[in-house]
This record gives C-alpha cells, sequence and structure tokens, in this order.
C-alpha cells in the first residue's frame, strides 16, 4: 500500500467514525450569530459585541465603505459601520469577515494548500457575487441576498480545510501537495456539510455544499447553488468540460450571464473587483 492510500483510508476512516477534527468558528463569528439572534438588540450592542476582535472591527468599516455596501461618504467609526450595514447584513459580513482566521497551519506546506483554498473560496465568492448583481440588474428582484450568497461561497468547500489539517498530523505519509486536492475534491462533501451543520448553519447552505459538485441547474432556479456552480464554471473547475460547458449555456440562457466570456463584461467585472476588495 502506498503512502497516498494509507493516508485516504486514515481520511476515509476518520469521517466514517466521526473522527475527523472539525473547524470551529472564531469566538467573535459565534458570539455575532448568537447575539445577533436576540430580537431585541440594538446595533450598538451589535458593535460592541465586534469591537472586541479589533482586526474584525477594522475589516467591518472597511466593508461600511466600500462598494459592495454602494455608499461614498465615508464613515470613521465601529457605530457607523454597523448602521450602514444594518443588523439584517450584519450577521453574514462579520462571519465572512472572521473566516480567515481558522485557514492556519504550522505545516509549510500545508498552510501553502490552506492559503490556496482561502484565496479559491474569495474569487468563487467575488464572481458568485458579481453574476448575482448583474442577474438582479436584468430581472429585478429574484429573493438571493448578496451578503447571503457571499458567505455561502466562502464555506460551500468549507470541508476541505480539516481534509487538509488532518494531512498535517500524517507528515510521514503527506508526500505531494497535488494529493492534498484529489483528497479536498473528492471527500469534501460530507464533511463540510457536518461543518456547516455543527456550525448551526441554515439548510440552504447544507444544500449548496452537497450539490455545487453537480452539474445540472436548479429547478426551479436559479438558485444559490447555480451562482457558486457558475463561479465555479468561470474558474473552470469542473473536470467534465462538456456538462460544464453546457451548463453554461444553460445559465446565458437564464440571463444569469450574458455572454461565455463573462468575467470580461464590465458591469460583472466591476462588481468582482469590488467584493475581492474587502477580502484584501
Amino acid at each position: 500500500m502506498t503512502a497516498q492510500q494509507q493516508l485516504l483510508q486514515i481520511l476515509q476512516h476518520k469521517i466514517q467514525h466521526d473522527q475527523l477534527l472539525l473547524p470551529t468558528l472564531p469566538d467573535v463569528a459565534l458570539k455575532v450569530r448568537q447575539r445577533s439572534a436576540e430580537p431585541d438588540i440594538s446595533l450598538n450592542e451589535m458593535a460592541d459585541v465586534i469591537a472586541q476582535d479589533p482586526a474584525l472591527a477594522a475589516r467591518m468599516i472597511r466593508v461600511a465603505n466600500s462598494a459592495f455596501m454602494g455608499r461614498s461618504i465615508k464613515v470613521n467609526t465601529l457605530n457607523q459601520a454597523v448602521t450602514r450595514i444594518g443588523l439584517s447584513q450584519i450577521r453574514n459580513i462579520a462571519i465572512a469577515m472572521a473566516l480567515e482566521q481558522i485557514f492556519v497551519s504550522q505545516h509549510k506546506e500545508v498552510q501553502r494548500q490552506l492559503d490556496a483554498l482561502w484565496q479559491n473560496s474569495i474569487e468563487v465568492a467575488s464572481i458568485a457575487a458579481a453574476c448575482l448583481t448583474f442577474y438582479n440588474s436584468k430581472v429585478g428582484r429574484t429573493g438571493l441576498n448578496k451578503d447571503i450568497l457571499t458567505l455561502m461561497a466562502l464555506v460551500h468547500n468549507i470541508g476541505a480545510l480539516p481534509l487538509i489539517s488532518e494531512a498535517e498530523r500524517q507528515q510521514d505519509l503527506l508526500g505531494d501537495s497535488r494529493f492534498l486536492l484529489f483528497l479536498a475534491s473528492n471527500l469534501a462533501i460530507e464533511v463540510s456539510v457536518r461543518i456547516l451543520f455543527a456550525w448551526g448553519f441554515a439548510e440552504p447552505f447544507h444544500e449548496v455544499a452537497r450539490t455545487w459538485q453537480t452539474l445540472a441547474p436548479c429547478n426551479p432556479g436559479p438558485d444559490y447553488t447555480d451562482f457558486i456552480r457558475l463561479a465555479n464554471i468561470a474558474r473552470d473547475g469542473y473536470s467534465d468540460k462538456e456538462l460544464q460547458q453546457r451548463l453554461l449555456q444553460h445559465y446565458i440562457n437564464l440571463q444569469m450571464v450574458p455572454e461565455e466570456n463573462f468575467m470580461l463584461h464590465p458591469d460583472i467585472q466591476t462588481v468582482y473587483q469590488d467584493v475581492r476588495a474587502i477580502f484584501s
């Protein structure tokens, strides 16, 4: 048995027996989620929660001042930022901003893979949000929210994180970095759903994690998963190129994007850059 086969067996065993160490949300993200569920929480109280993490507080001010929020007048304080963003969006945006904290490793090669995983998640989130903005501009209200989609895109493949991290604990079997990517892509779906359940995320998040790799449109649609699939198509992320192309044409017919090279469209590119900037 090769070292790669051994590592695959170890991971499969840990998944089957609930022994895989799952990541937890950063403390501040947990607090934001818990407090946001309180019906009488005020904007000032929410600002106090976020202020416990200075790095997150700074990021929330950056988000409030970004084109993502569509405002030109700058805010200077966290309270102003929370007021601008609003309680309805603050939960998803704060969790999204805090997520990067869990993509860490002491092993150089594993950290490189986690960095790549996080950057890919940001790319998918930025593309998906840009495409949803374009679609909403063409068809009007869809009931799909950009802040929810952004968070969904950031966690749609979250199961890859503990799989890559577990490989760090099996350093004698670690081997080729490409094998880490193989493990992540082939085992991550089930782990992603378990993590999102443990984090208390709603069923639509689970559905995205379960189905984004399936190259078939949602019915009725488009739904959040369709925009995440569309972003992965833009990244040329599917191995079945024929199905990928067929699904892209379906999405063009639905007016989700205007053309095959949709990332070159100025409206989509502008929003993509705006969303990308809040994670820089």
